[in-house]
C-alpha cells in the first residue's frame, strides 16, 4: 500500500476512534510539507473540527498521537497551528522506491477494455504549404496530448483532418499551370510540400500586382480609395481563374481533379517526412474533400428538423442567439460549405467510425468562437460529446524578430527549422567535447535526439494557453531548465549503471533492495523517492488540465534534484556496499522516471553523451 493510502486510512480510523464519526476519503487532504517545517507530509486537519469540537492543534495533536502509534509508515509528528506535520519512517520509504521499482511505468495507468475513448484532433494543414513553426507547435502540443491521455488510463485515437480542398489548393495549381512548366519535386530536387508552397506564394505575388494595376485604374476614374481596393481584390483576373477552377473542382472536372490530386500526392509526401522527422503520427487522417459533403448533407438534415433556418437568398443558418451569440452561416446562398460545415461532416464521419467518449481538438486561440459554436452546433444535432467537447487552446508561437507571414514567404519553415536545430547541437556539443569516443554515426544520433529535444522541451515546458517566443539559441543548453540538460543527466545515470555491473539485472523491487538491508536514506535520498513518487500527480494533473507543461516541468524538477544529490553525494565510491546498493537502485528509477516523463513529451533520451 502507498504510504498516502496507509496515512488515509489510519486518518479515517483514526477519526472514527477518537470522534465516533465516519468521514470520505477525500476529505483526507495530504499534501508535501512546506521545506520550513520538519516532516514529509502534511495533514490539514481544519474538515475535522466539526467533529473534535477542539481547537485545530488540540485536534492535530489527538490524530498526530494515534498515527504514530498505529500507522508503521510514520516515524514522528509536530504541529504547527492547524496543520499536521509527519515524517515518514525510513523503513515506508523503502517500501514506496521497491515499489517504484517493481513497476516499469510506475505512475501511469493501463487502458482497460472499459476505458473511455478519447479523440484528439491535431496538426490539420493546408495542402498549399509546407509544415511552419507554428504548426510544429501544434503538433507537439498534440502528440504529448495523446501519450498524457494514455497514460492517465484512455484509449485514444490519434486523427488529422486536412484542409485539402477550396480557393487556397486552387491557387497553387493554378500559378504551376502558369508558370511550372511541368516542373515535379524530382525535377526540381524539393520536397513536394515546399514545390507546392513555392507556387502559393508566386500566385499571391502576381495577384497583389494585378490588384494594384486594378486599384490605380479605378482611382484614376474617380472610385475611392477603399472601394477600388476592394473592387481590384475581386475583378483580378488571376482570382477569377481560380474561383472558376474551384467550381470545375466542385463539379468533378477531370482535368482539374487529376492536377489535383497529382499536386496533393506531392504534399501528402512531404508532410510525411516532417511527421516523421518531428516524431509524431497519426491513427486516422480525415480529408475535408470527403468530410464537407457529408456536413451539407448533415446540415440539410437539420434543416429538415428545424434545427436551422434558410434565409431569402437561399443560404442556411444557425440561430445561436438564445445561446447569447450571433446568427452563423453553414451553407452560402449557392450551396457551396464553410468551414464550419466541414467540421460538423468530419464530426459525423468519427463518430460513424468510432465510439467517441471524448473529443479534443488541437487548434489555435484564433478559433476559440469557432469550437464555441461547433459545440453548440454537435449537441443541438445530436453528438454525445458535442456540449462536452475539448478545444484545447493554445496561443501563438514567434519568433526574437516578430511574426510569420506565409503568404510573404517569410514564414518559418519546419523542415528548416529541424535540419538548424540538429546541427546546433552537433555544433554545441563538439564544442563541449560530448562526442568523445564516438563514430560519426553515433555523433549524427545523438545530435538528432538533442537538437529535437531542445525544440520539443522548449515549447513544450511553456503553458500552451500563452503566446511565446521560441529562441533557437537558448533551448540548446546543458545548463538550465532545458531539454538537453535533461538528457544529459539521463545519459550521465545511465553511465553509472554501466560502470556499476547492475545494468543488465531485471528491476526486481524489494529483492534490488536486499543488498542495502540496514541502510537508512538520508534527507536528499528521501526528497528524490518522495520526487519520483509525485510523478503520478504530475501525470494525472497533466491529464486533467490538458498540460504538457507540467510534465516539463516535472521532469526538470526531479532533475535538478537529482544533480543536488550526486554533487552531494558518491553512488560508485559510497562508503558501504549498503549505501551503494541502495544509491543504485535509486538512480536506476531516477533515470526510468525521466525516461518515461519525457516520453510523455515525444523527447528521447541518449543512453550516452
Amino acid at each position: 500500500m502507498q504510504i498516502e493510502d496507509q496515512i488515509g486510512s489510519s486518518v479515517i480510523a483514526a477519526i472514527k476512534e477518537l470522534y465516533g464519526q465516519e468521514v470520505p476519503a477525500k476529505q483526507v487532504q495530504l499534501q508535501k510539507t512546506k521545506s520550513t517545517f520538519e516532516g514529509n507530509l502534511t495533514l490539514v486537519v481544519f474538515p475535522f473540527l466539526r467533529l473534535s469540537h477542539q481547537k485545530p492543534e488540540e485536534t492535530a495533536e489527538a490524530i498526530g498521537h494515534y498515527l504514530q502509534e498505529h500507522c508503521p509508515a510514520v516515524a514522528s509528528y509536530n504541529v504547527v497551528k492547524g496543520f499536521l506535520n509527519l515524517v515518514i519512517a525510513p523503513e515506508a520509504w523503502k517500501d514506496l522506491l521497491s515499489a517504484i521499482d517493481d513497476d516499469p511505468r510506475y505512475g501511469e495507468k493501463a487502458a482497460t477494455k472499459d476505458s473511455p475513448l478519447v479523440m484528439i484532433e491535431y496538426s490539420s494543414p493546408n495542402t498549399n504549404k509546407p509544415l511552419h513553426l507554428g504548426h510544429v507547435r501544434n503538433n507537439l502540443l498534440g502528440w504529448s496530448l495523446s501519450k498524457i491521455m494514455e497514460a492517465n488510463g484512455n484509449k485514444v485515437i490519434k486523427t488529422n483532418i486536412v484542409n485539402d480542398r477550396g480557393i487556397h489548393i486552387c491557387k497553387s495549381m493554378l500559378a504551376w499551370l502558369k508558370w511550372g512548366n511541368g516542373v515535379t519535386p524530382e525535377t526540381a530536387h524539393k520536397k513536394g510540400d515546399h514545390l507546392i508552397g513555392d507556387f502559393y506564394v508566386a500566385f499571391d505575388k502576381h495577384y497583389k500586382e494585378e490588384c494594384k494595376e486594378l486599384e490605380a485604374k479605378y482611382i484614376a476614374e474617380g472610385m475611392e480609395e477603399k472601394d477600388a481596393e476592394e473592387k481590384a481584390k475581386n475583378e483580378a483576373p488571376l482570382i477569377k481563374e481560380a474561383h472558376a477552377m474551384l467550381v470545375k473542382w466542385e463539379h468533378n472536372d477531370p482535368e482539374v481533379r487529376a492536377l489535383w490530386k497529382k499536386m496533393n500526392s506531392w504534399v501528402y509526401k512531404g508532410f510525411d517526412e516532417t511527421y516523421k522527422a518531428l516524431g509524431v503520427s497519426f491513427d486516422k487522417i480525415y480529408y475535408e474533400s470527403n468530410t464537407y459533403l457529408e456536413g451539407k448533407r448533415k446540415v440539410e438534415e437539420g434543416l429538415k428538423k428545424g434545427l436551422f433556418f434558410r434565409k431569402d437568398d437561399g443560404s442556411v443558418w444557425a440561430d445561436l442567439t438564445k445561446e447569447g451569440l450571433d446568427q452563423k452561416l453553414l451553407l452560402r446562398a449557392d450551396g457551396t460549405s464553410v468551414y464550419m460545415t466541414q467540421d460538423i461532416g468530419t464530426a459525423e464521419m468519427r463518430f460513424n467510425d468510432y465510439p467517441i467518449d471524448k473529443m479534443i481538438y488541437v487548434v489555435g486561440n484564433e478559433q476559440n468562437y469557432h469550437f464555441q459554436v461547433l459545440s453548440i452546433l454537435l449537441d443541438r444535432l445530436g453528438f454525445k460529446w458535442g456540449k462536452d467537447l475539448v478545444h484545447f487552446s493554445y496561443g501563438m508561437v514567434e519568433l526574437p524578430n516578430g511574426k510569420m507571414k506565409s503568404r510573404e514567404g517569410t514564414v518559418v519553415d519546419a523542415d528548416d527549422l529541424i535540419a538548424q536545430m540538429i546541427s546546433d547541437a552537433r555544433k554545441t556539443s563538439d564544442e563541449l567535447g560530448k562526442f568523445k569516443d564516438m563514430s560519426e554515426d553515433e555523433k549524427a544520433e545523438i545530435a538528432r535526439i538533442v537538437g529535437l529535444g531542445a525544440l520539443k522541451y522548449f515549447i513544450l515546458k511553456v503553458d500552451a494557453r500563452k503566446n511565446m517566443l521560441f529562441n533557437p539559441a537558448e533551448s540548446i543548453d546543458f545548463n538550465g531548465n532545458t531539454g538537453p540538460f535533461i538528457q544529459y543527466t539521463y545519459a550521465r545515470i545511465r553511465s553509472i549503471m554501466r560502470k556499476s555491473g547492475i545494468d543488465n539485472e531485471p528491476a526486481k523491487g524489494a529483492e534490488s533492495l536486499k543488498a542495502a538491508d540496514g541502510y537508512q536514506p538520508n534527507e536528499k535520498e528521501v526528497e528524490l523517492i518522495q520526487k519520483m513518487d509525485e510523478f503520478k500527480f504530475a501525470v494525472a494533473d497533466a491529464g486533467q488540465n490538458y498540460n504538457p507543461a507540467g510534465i516539463a516541468n516535472y521532469c526538470y524538477e526531479l532533475t535538478k534534484l537529482f544533480n543536488q544529490f550526486y554533487h552531494d553525494y558518491s553512488i560508485l565510491n559510497a562508503d558501504t556496499d549498503a549505501e551503494k546498493s541502495f544509491r543504485l537502485v535509486l538512480a536506476r528509477n531516477v533515470a526510468k522516471t525521466i525516461k518515461n516523463g519525457m516520453e510523455l513529451l515525444g523527447i528521447e533520451v541518449p543512453e550516452r553523451m
